[in-house]
């Protein structure tokens, strides 16, 4: 049995798919892999089953195509993949390593696909932040354990932030690692939106999440920013 399942949420993520299906074979039998559609509408449904990837079905929102797919699965670590995230060489034995050296999760550096200096600092205070505090992102690709992802429910299936809220109470339980190696993480949430206003709305939901905000309000601040 792998060692360690690797999970992709998908939602209209057609452009993206040839790219992540280089990934995914690249991994070959070492990983459990699945992909978890919340409801595609671009055609990414159809090019997935084309490509002859693993997926399921599961109702739309990140946290719950990821219980989605961590229910799926059956390798004891899981390994939770952005579909615009790419993996370094050796991600699976990097992952490994930690939880076999006493990690409950973990996550790795991250590097934002942009010559933009505005986003090698934000990466930079991304990974700073991760070491000092055990605060990360999706785009950091975070990693666990089974049995204290089941002991803790999964992710909770709030409207926004449910990485922060999931990392908050792992880091409870455990050591919470930040890998060495980079993923690496595609700039275009910021290139689409403007860099200096995405970097300001992204710190003002986190802030707000950290204040006690309810996710559902922030969710709503996010999409009418954008």
């Amino acid at each position: 049995m792998a060692h360690v399942a690797v999970i992709v949420p998908v939602l209209d993520e057609l452009a993206q798919l040839p790219a992540l299906g280089s990934e995914l074979a690249r991994l070959g039998a070492r990983a459990e892999v699945v992909i978890v559609d919340g409801g595609s509408r671009d055609g990414t449904r159809a090019a997935l089953d084309r490509l002859g990837l693993p997926v399921v079905d599961a109702p739309r929102g990140r946290a719950t195509q990821m219980n989605a797919g961590a229910r799926a699965t059956s390798a004891p670590t899981l390994l939770f993949l952005h579909a615009d995230t790419r993996l370094p060489d050796g991600a699976v034995d990097s992952v490994a390593e930690a939880i076999d050296g006493g990690a409950a999760g973990g996550c790795f550096r991250v590097r934002i696909d942009s010559p933009d200096p505005r986003l090698a600092v934000a990466a930079h205070i991304i990974n700073w932040r991760a070491r000092l505090w055990a605060s990360a992102s999706g785009d950091q690709a975070l990693f666990v354990r089974r049995d204290l992802f089941e002991r803790l429910g999964g992710y909770r299936e709030l409207a926004l932030c449910e990485d922060l809220d999931f990392v908050t109470r792992l880091a409870r339980l455990g050591r919470f690692t930040v890998v060495d190696d980079e993923v690496v993480t595609s700039a275009r949430r910021w290139h689409g939106h403007g860099v200096a206003r995405t970097i300001l709305l992204m710190w003002t939901l986190r802030l707000g999440f950290r204040l006690g905000v309810n996710p559902t309000r922030l969710a709503r601040w996010y999409r009418d920013a954008r």
